[in-house]
């Protein structure tokens, strides 16, 4: 794996650098946050009570891998209630699709 530019939806260069440039732990981190991705996203309604608590957690683990835009709509989402949760949800899907593509070119 090497690292692009930030010009995507997640920093990989951050991410590799934080990680030492360990690229099994950089991948094991990308492949967690994929799972969890598809986790998240079924809480992410606002008909669920728990959506506030899961966007939280999607902040936290989205600034960890470099996805700083979707870390920035969830603490949005946070302020602004479930009208932003679409948003969200989006960003989500866009952070996971990098993140397959990345992997894919490994």
């Amino acid at each position: 794996m090497t690292a692009q530019g930030t010009d995507g939806e997640v920093d990989f260069a951050y991410l590799e650098g934080y990680m030492a440039g360990d690229r099994q732990v950089v991948g094991e981190v990308l492949s967690l946050f994929r799972q969890q991705a598809q986790a998240w996203a079924g809480s992410l309604d606002p008909g669920d009570p728990g959506w506030r608590d899961v966007v939280h957690t999607i902040k936290g683990a989205a600034r960890g891998v470099g996805a700083r835009r979707l870390g920035d709509l969830c603490t949005q989402a946070e302020a602004q209630g479930a009208e932003g949760l679409p948003v969200v949800r989006a960003a989500l899907e866009a952070v996971v699709a990098e993140i397959a593509a990345y992997q894919a070119r490994a």
